[in-house]
């Protein structure tokens, strides 16, 4: 990946690997997977085994997404090929969801930035209580 600065000459808005570019590709994609639902989402899908869960059993075992925002991350995952949604054609429609392979790959990253959350925040709930946050 490339680096540069906003406004380097030779550089378009948008161009792939200038990560401060509202426009850039990467960022834009930072922003839908770095929520903490899609967090949330993407472990619950990653532990779930056979490897299939149905929207009301993700709701379920993610305490305090709303149904709409379940909705909305499991859209923006499904759109990004990180997720793959089933349909069974029954009355009401049973609708699963599951990992696909490049969604399986974005566990590992997530985890280590849980890991990392969970390992230093006392030092941040520190450093707030200290600041008066």
């Amino acid at each position: 990946m490339t680096t540069s600065t906003p406004g380097e000459p030779g550089r378009r808005p948008g161009d792939h690997g200038d990560l401060l570019d509202p426009l850039c590709p990467t960022r834009q994609l930072l922003d839908r997977i770095g929520t903490k639902w899609t967090s949330m989402v993407v472990k619950v899908l990653a532990e779930t085994d056979p490897g299939e869960v149905r929207f009301a059993e993700l709701r379920r075992r993610i305490p305090g997404i709303s149904q709409k925002m379940l909705s909305v991350t499991l859209q923006s995952l499904v759109r990004d090929g990180l997720v793959a949604r089933r349909v069974e054609p029954t009355v009401p429609p049973a609708v699963h969801y599951r990992l696909t392979e490049l969604g399986l790959s974005l566990e590992t990253p997530l985890a280590a930035l849980r890991v990392w959350a969970e390992t230093h925040m006392p030092e941040i709930d520190r450093s707030n209580r200290l600041a008066g946050g």
